[in-house]
């Protein structure tokens, strides 16, 4: 199902956005089991653009938002 997806996906940006376009590398996934990881995630996701330009890996690498 999700290579499908991204599969699909890829070509599409590809076609109409982003032709050099690909996916991170390792990135983690793993089945949200419980409504407190679920929140959790939740507050992840809000919270994290926040910290974007302190991360070390952004600014080594000039990478902006």
């Amino acid at each position: 199902m999700i290579r499908t997806f991204k599969s699909v996906s890829t070509s599409q940006i590809r076609k109409i956005v982003m032709p050099d376009f690909s996916w991170q590398h390792n990135y983690y996934e793993h089945i949200i089991r419980q409504e407190k990881d679920l929140d959790h995630i939740r507050l992840y996701i809000a919270t994290n653009p926040a910290g974007w330009a302190q991360d070390t890996l952004n600014i080594k690498e000039g990478i902006q938002p």
